[in-house]
């Protein structure tokens, strides 16, 4: 590993006290760490207990069983919606006595943009790391063993065949539009929590969840439902935290764009500060992987004084390794290593000493 490619600092929690250094304000490709202040962002804004939401809105009339109009299946963004979630929509249609519709079925993915990857990303990260991205995805837009490449009109098939099943007869195929201003609302159906999202994402390190939650958060703030509005809120909620923000650059939520630029002086300064919130810290903790426990990090750091008292956010990409997190409840820590290629065993060494070295205190 090259040591000048190389940043990492150490943070006593109690007493803010660096206790090492290397590096620390170096711009570095983050990799996956780049998921930390998506995470820190999402829950400053959003909160842990915000939910996604996706509607069935209707244009026309309900006579009798007969809805004669559209039914709009309105996407809200939500990176965890399934065909449960559209069987639960279905049914409430159901329960509301529609038994047929004269009418067609509108997949709406207008909350956010229609771009399917973002900045900076490898040709081949399309689809081989990142489902397609939009506001109407349905099972992460893989059906029948396939991902689509027209995520929303996939979800709108999928709700035809939904109130099918249902028992609400259907004569047509679905297309791709936009509700307009005097649709109603008819059925909705919410995700889980953003805390449980959030463990998920940073357990598993999932680059589709977390560039779905950046568009949420340009979306949800700024009114506009894109990657670069969604970085915007990210490097707003930083800087407004007291981060120190140069050479910090947020293009993407995962971490797979190139341009991204993380240093591990920023990373240990917000864990830090989330650890100072006892509500950001509660979840934060939870969502990150246990040294030697569970997630990325179930098959490192599987004896010694790290197992089960780190917890930390991994990173790999061909360029770039990372491990942020806590040592007990002593230290903040953040490592990024950069390289052309990087030899990531030995980046996971370094760091894995690191943290044991830091748990032993």
């Amino acid at each position: 590993m090259a040591p000048g490619r190389s940043g990492a600092v150490a943070v006593d929690l109690t007493t803010g006290a660096v206790v090492f250094s290397q590096n620390r304000t170096r711009p570095l490709a983050p990799a996956s760490n780049e998921k930390l202040p998506v995470t820190y962002a999402a829950l400053t804004t959003l909160g842990p207990a915000y939910h996604f939401e996706t509607d069935v809105l209707g244009v026309g009339s309900q006579e009798g069983a007969v809805w004669t109009g559209s039914l709009i299946l309105k996407g809200g963004g939500d990176p965890t919606l399934s065909t449960a979630g559209l069987r639960s929509l279905a049914l409430q249609l159901r329960s509301a006595g529609i038994r047929r519709l004269a009418g067609g079925v509108v997949a709406d993915e207008s909350l956010f943009d229609a771009r399917r990857t973002v900045a900076g990303w490898k040709p081949s990260f399309y689809l081989d790391e990142s489902a397609p991205l939009s506001a109407l995805v349905v099972n992460r837009d893989r059906f029948g063993g396939y991902l689509s490449t027209n995520p929303a009109l996939a979800a709108g098939n999928a709700f035809v065949s939904a109130l099918r099943g249902a028992g609400i007869a259907v004569t047509s195929t679905a297309r791709v539009g936009v509700a307009d201003e005097f649709a109603e609302p008819l059925a909705t159906v919410e995700s889980p929590p953003l805390s449980s999202i959030l463990r998920f994402m940073d357990h598993e390190s999932d680059n589709f969840t977390a560039e779905m939650l950046l568009k949420e958060l340009g979306a949800s703030e700024l009114d506009r439902g894109t990657s670069a509005a969604g970085a915007a809120v990210v490097m707003r909620q930083l800087a407004q935290a007291g981060v120190p923000m140069a050479g910090v650059r947020i293009v993407d939520g995962s971490g797979l764009s190139q341009l991204d630029r993380l240093t591990a002086d920023a990373l240990a300064a917000m864990l830090r500060i989330a650890w100072g919130d006892p509500v950001t810290r509660q979840v934060l903790v939870g969502a990150l992987p246990v040294a030697g426990v569970n997630g990325t990090l179930e098959d490192r750091m599987r004896t010694g004084p790290a197992h089960g008292h780190v917890v930390a956010k991994t990173g790999t990409t061909s360029e770039a390794s990372a491990l942020s997190g806590f040592a007990r409840s002593h230290y903040a820590f953040a490592i990024v290593q950069n390289g052309h290629p990087l030899s990531y065993w030995w980046a996971r060494a370094a760091q894995d000493r690191f943290a044991q070295v830091l748990a032993a205190q």
